[in-house]
């Protein structure tokens, strides 16, 4: 007997005791086998949380038709989110209860927000991933495995850095290492952790005698904004994977030469420490649906993606995929529309945008909402101005979708506190463009409550996608720059501090970089650079201060305004209300 909503009331239950009640249900994964129609060896075993061996399977399926694309975006978050996640869940389960072959393919939750004050990213009430506990402390490690290969780049190099300068030339071809030169104020990588460490960002490494290694100055940043992150969402097998973290550019040497991973003799290392990582993890949604998990970059600062891998698996295993795009549609989708379909050839079916009252009020000038502080009265009762105002921002993500050539459907993220009224006027202004609207309750109700949803998304998958880039890939760095802030964005134009001119500069005119995608690093709270400003702002310039580069992922990063690699910590994170039961090691208080 599958687990039943309808017993687990979300707003008298906490998520984790929602997901204990429905791990009760759990599936074996023998069973899981017969049921995704596996052959057992393509099944590896972990615990609740399986992989499934990516290359096996696609091997056996590589002539069945990929089933239905659906991806899931939203309008500009408030700082608590817009519930992508739970309404990629709810729409999981919307389309299960209708009888039909679904499942989804989500990321990795980072440690940084699940101890922070974002919650787990496994959704919540009854749209929820279980098993809960696993999916927001870990998984089956791959974070880890990222870490470790990422910094252990950084032991290669800060301890080559060492000897160069404490060896003559003579001594280190004894050792069998050529002089590299690496020039410590040029230095491309930091070290990285998980968790939200502020303190971090801004370190000095080397600090001791001789023998502590050279003194510098370096940085932290999160493990998912790690390129190795990157690599691992865009990859295509365990060959695609060990060519570009041999590619991973370091530092630069004193004449401005790239160091790369290959040069320290690292790479080999490092795709050891990440060779399980490449393949997909079997998580569930709490009404019995599969779900891969894969790579977990930020969207802000990183692609934002789930892995282009456990896309390419389930579009083979489900005849409905639902994965989801890291943030709002300009930062997000955008880069779902223009590097990943471009890079996976896969072309979506639809794209839901995900909205709520909440944020269409705060985009329409509601008060500033605070994490981890009460939310403002207007929030809560109905103001039909607000939210007409605020669906200035709607309209506006909508309009991307469209420039895709992507089917759009809005997603209504319903709360208990919307009023009919509120969810009218949503509705009314979506028909006057001619685009679907559904109001989805997945989260009181489960897949039950996701049935306009579902309805929605499968009339939409009916229609015939006319998928087109933004840009052509001849198109330079500049100028992609340049249209995705004025088409995307909304901005008037974009303006490059000298540093980061200079450096469009050479990589528009090194054919080595010809191939490299368009990876904007901005703020998610905003379609600007500035995260205070809400709704579509008008009359302003887009500053680009920098441009990171990432060899192996083959990534240009403009990076618009200030935005940290590191996160914070906020003053009342999750943590202080996680334990464990030491009688049986349940872990509560996840959200």
């Amino acid at each position: 007997m599958p687990y039943d909503a309808r017993s687990m009331n979300p707003t008298q239950f906490k998520d984790w005791q929602i997901a204990e009640e429905a791990e009760k249900f759990l599936p074996t994964p023998e069973e899981w086998v017969e049921k995704l129609g596996l052959e057992k060896s393509e099944m590896i075993p972990y615990g609740k949380t399986p992989k499934l061996d990516f290359i096996k399977i696609m091997n056996r399926l590589k002539h069945k038709p990929d089933g239905k694309y659906v991806e899931v975006t939203a309008i500009t978050p408030t700082p608590l989110g817009e519930g992508k996640t739970t309404v990629s869940l709810g729409l999981v389960e919307g389309l299960g209860k209708k009888g039909l072959n679904v499942g989804g393919a989500l990321r990795q939750p980072s440690g940084g927000p699940t101890m922070n004050v974002k919650g787990t990213a496994a959704g919540g009430g009854n749209a929820l991933l279980i098993p809960m506990t696993e999916f927001s402390l870990g998984l089956t490690g791959d974070i880890n495995d990222i870490a470790n290969a990422h910094n252990l780049a950084m032991v290669a190099l800060t301890s080559r850095m060492q000897h160069e300068a404490n060896y003559t030339n003579e001594e280190l071809e004894k050792r069998g290492l050529r002089r590299l030169d690496v020039d410590p104020k040029n230095v491309e990588m930091g070290w990285v952790m998980d968790f939200a460490a502020q303190a971090l960002r801004n370190i000095i490494v080397g600090i001791g005698g001789k023998k502590d290694g050279l003194m510098m100055q370096s940085r932290f940043g999160i493990t998912v904004g790690s390129e190795l992150m990157a690599i691992l969402a865009v990859s295509k097998d365990l060959a695609d994977l060990r060519q570009r973290i041999g590619k991973i550019i370091v530092g630069y040497d004193r004449t401005g030469k790239p160091v790369t991973t290959s040069d320290l003799d690292v790479a080999g290392a490092m795709t050891a420490w990440m060779r399980n990582t490449i393949n997909p993890t079997l998580c569930y949604t709490v009404e019995g649906q599969p779900v891969l998990v894969h790579a977990g970059p930020f969207a802000n600062i990183a692609i934002g993606q789930n892995s282009i891998i456990s896309d390419r698996l389930a579009l083979k295993l489900f005849d409905y995929t639902v994965t989801e795009s890291g943030f709002a549609a300009d930062i997000g989708f955008e880069k779902f529309w223009n590097v990943k379909c471009r890079l996976s050839g896969l072309i979506p079916n639809a794209s839901v945008i995900v909205c709520t009252v909440r944020a269409l009020k705060m985009h329409g000038g509601g008060a500033t909402v605070v994490p981890g502080r009460p939310i403002p009265e207007e929030y809560t009762r109905e103001d039909l101005a607000l939210v007409e105002k605020g669906l200035e921002n709607l309209i506006h993500m909508v309009s991307v979708v469209k420039k895709s050539g992507i089917v759009p459907v809005v997603a209504i993220n319903s709360f208990y506190t919307d009023t009919q009224a509120e969810v009218d006027l949503i509705k009314r202004t979506m028909d006057q463009m001619g685009v679907r609207c559904a109001l989805s309750q997945h989260w009181m109700y489960g897949g039950e409550g996701a049935s306009e949803l579902a309805d929605a998304v499968v009339d939409a998958c009916n229609e015939t996608p006319n998928y087109k880039p933004l840009y052509p890939l001849d198109t330079p760095l500049r100028q992609r720059v340049e249209m995705i802030a004025r088409e995307v964005y909304g901005a008037d134009g974009v303006q490059w501090s000298p540093i980061a001119e200079a450096k469009a500069r050479k990589f528009e005119s090194d054919p080595a970089y010809a191939d490299f995608q368009t990876m904007m690093v901005k703020t998610h709270l905003s379609l600007t650079h500035d995260p205070t400003l809400k709704g579509v702002p008008k009359g302003w310039t887009l500053p680009i201060r920098d441009v990171l580069v990432y060899g192996g992922a083959k990534f240009l990063c403009p990076m618009a305004g200030d935005i940290s690699l590191m996160p914070g910590t906020a003053s009342d994170p999750a943590y202080r209300r996680i334990d464990v039961d030491v009688n049986t090691g349940a872990v509560s208080g996840l959200f």
